[in-house]
């Protein structure tokens, strides 16, 4: 199938506004790291980093071909995610030293897990840990002794991390591997009926716990389609993945197997010189992933963590291009909050092979893309099975066995993506449309306006949203507070719409994977604490938030509005839980548009007139 014109048109625009910058990674990156750079090393250097091998380890590096594979691991058992990683660097040793290399963990990386931190000060940590991740990660392999790299991460910050840090040693090849979801729980519907019950008084703090644990019971990542499982989605779709690695349980015996054999690979790329992460990572395989992502109506993180991951890599992609690939983009999952079901039944149905041959076949996606595989996307159109106790790989299946969950192309949920970019005299803004009944996708009345999410729960409690509402809840932007997710509100929003207002949520903050049902407006730039207009609006001002029509406005006097003086940043914010430590950090962040990073010079602009047409845009400052 011939290549689609607006994926054609998105890449092209890409290429040309990076092509500066991407010059320039391209040559930063050739140097003493390029790999083989372990035998630029001195006696003594070498000594050091064999030093811990076992003697067959140091003899197979001493061969005319080594091959030593760096293990970068986010392993802890506090998250359910990541706990399964405990025994793999043992399995890839294992693994690497059949094919005659070694394997060493280089490092380890912080994880936080968002589910615990929500709502509370933690979370204000959580976005700015994906730097941190990736400066651990470009530490962890500092020491030139490698010849590969495979990365154990999953959850929301964690994977972005550790690309962008594996990205400035983007001369060796790098695979991604996974551990899969915990089995399946309660059903996320029932879940969220609980919640919203507890919001209410309706439910006990008891029976909360009880529903809380149910569905969060085990080993893996959670089941529904957040950040975590995105991030999965996104691996695939840019070849960093075995196929169909993502959601395969953490106890399904195709698990390991798929372990060793991303070990395996990672040797044949490394001995054969081939599928450099430069090679991999480019304007194509990004523009993949965007289409990935609303294919599958995943995490509007995304929008942030992809385009710091260009940044990483000396491209420049913008919200532009999200909404111009989002016009074409058909929504093939209905995965909860988007749906009912889990990522294990979306697995059963044929899950991200399916998606990606159909998209294949729509020429909705690039073929012609180098992934750990080889070259060609069509590799990733595959299902991973045991034949024999062997991974071998098989084709999804024609037909999607529920097209309540999967659908193809010829018949999708709707045309378009689940993401669209909010435009008015209020900013920029980012809303997850595939998760709001079109019937809630338009809202205009009166604005209430809070500094934080306790303050919007102690007025519900008080019994004060008793009509049509826009929610602003401002300064959680990245400068304000490190820009905290705020599923707190979430309960909150749902009952609101239930009683049968008109209701909206415009915020500088996120909400991420878990936005749903409710009309909301993330992300928005500029924040309140960089002088954007959320700071000077006021209770009672008239917003409209229109997601059909891409429009996030202050309908009132725009002048007597900017006259207003400006709302003070809330003080409380930078210590404790570790904020201190984050404050010059908070002071060199990037826009939410700009990716919201600190490890890159704000240089680039975060806009383009329209995406395609390869405008310049303004710098942010």
């Amino acid at each position: 199938m011939k290549l689609h014109p607006t994926i054609e048109a998105v890449t092209d625009a890409i290429e040309r506004r990076s092509a500066h910058t991407r010059q320039q990674w391209l040559a930063g990156i050739a140097g003493p790291s390029a790999g083989k750079g372990r035998h630029g090393l001195s006696p003594s250097n070498f000594a050091h980093g064999i030093a811990a091998l076992d003697s067959a380890g140091k003899v197979r590096l001493r061969q005319v071909d080594p091959v030593n594979v760096g293990i970068v691991t986010a392993y802890n058992d506090m998250l359910s995610a990541h706990q399964p990683y405990e025994g793999y660097p043992s399995i890839i040793r294992d693994a690497v030293a059949t094919h005659g290399g070694v394997a060493q963990v280089a490092g380890g990386v912080p994880a936080m897990c968002d589910g615990i931190t929500q709502g509370r000060a933690g979370m204000e940590l959580s976005l700015m840990s994906r730097d941190v991740i990736a400066m651990g990660t470009s530490v962890a392999l500092s020491h030139e002794m490698f010849d590969a790299v495979l990365c154990l991460g999953i959850c929301d910050k964690i994977v972005p991390g550790l690309l962008m840090g594996a990205l400035a040693f983007a001369e060796l090849p790098c695979v991604f591997i996974p551990a899969g979801p915990m089995r399946s729980g309660i059903s996320n519907h029932e879940k969220r009926r609980v919640r919203q019950a507890f919001a209410v008084g309706e439910a006990t703090a008891e029976e909360l716990r009880d529903a809380e644990s149910a569905a969060y019971h085990g080993a893996g990542t959670c089941t529904f389609y957040g950040t975590a499982n995105s991030n999965q989605m996104l691996m695939e779709f840019m070849g960093l993945h075995l196929p169909g690695a993502s959601f395969v349980n953490p106890d399904d015996p195709r698990r390991e197997a798929l372990t060793r054999g991303a070990a395996a690979q990672a040797v044949a790329l490394a001995r054969r010189g081939e599928g450099a992460l430069k090679d991999v990572v480019t304007a194509k395989s990004l523009v993949n992933a965007v289409v990935g992502l609303h294919a599958t109506g995943g995490s509007t993180n995304h929008t942030l963590h992809l385009v710091a991951i260009a940044r990483a890599c000396g491209l420049r992609i913008v919200w532009d291009d999200f909404q111009a690939l989002s016009e074409v983009v058909p929504l093939l999952c209905r995965v909860y909050p988007n749906g009912d079901a889990d990522v294990n039944a979306l697995a059963r149905l044929g899950g991200i092979p399916f998606v990606i041959r159909e998209l294949l076949a729509a020429g909705l996606l690039h073929e012609d893309v180098q992934t750990v595989m080889g070259h060609g996307l069509s590799a990733h159109a595959r299902m991973p099975v045991l034949r024999d106790g062997a991974l071998a790989y098989v084709d999804p299946p024609r037909q999607s066995a529920d097209d309540s969950v999967l659908r193809g192309v010829s018949a999708p949920f709707e045309r378009t993506g689940g993401l669209r970019v909010l435009h008015g005299n209020m900013g920029r803004a980012v809303i997850k449309v595939s998760a709001v009944a079109k019937e809630h996708r338009v809202v205009e009345a009166p604005a209430r306006v809070f500094s934080s999410q306790a303050a919007v729960r102690a007025a519900f409690e008080s019994g004060e949203f008793d009509h049509d509402v826009v929610l602003v809840v401002r300064f959680q932007g990245p400068v304000a507070n490190g820009m905290p997710e705020l599923h707190k509100l979430t309960p909150i929003l749902g009952e609101l719409q239930d009683r049968g207002h008109a209701v909206a949520l415009v915020t500088d903050g996120r909400m991420s994977g878990a936005s749903g049902k409710v009309c909301a407006a993330i992300h928005v730039t500029p924040e309140a604490a960089k002088g954007g207009l959320l700071g000077r609006l006021r209770d009672g001002d008239l917003v409209r938030v229109d997601a059909s029509a891409g429009v996030l406005s202050c309908l009132g006097d725009l002048k007597e509005i900017e006259g207003r003086p400006m709302a003070s940043t809330p003080s409380g914010n930078d210590r404790g839980t570790g904020r201190e430590l984050f404050a010059s950090l908070r002071r060199q962040i990037s826009s939410a548009e700009s990716g919201a990073t600190m490890l890159f010079d704000a240089d680039c602009g975060d806009t383009v007139g329209a995406a395609g047409s390869g405008e310049e845009p303004d710098d942010d400052g």
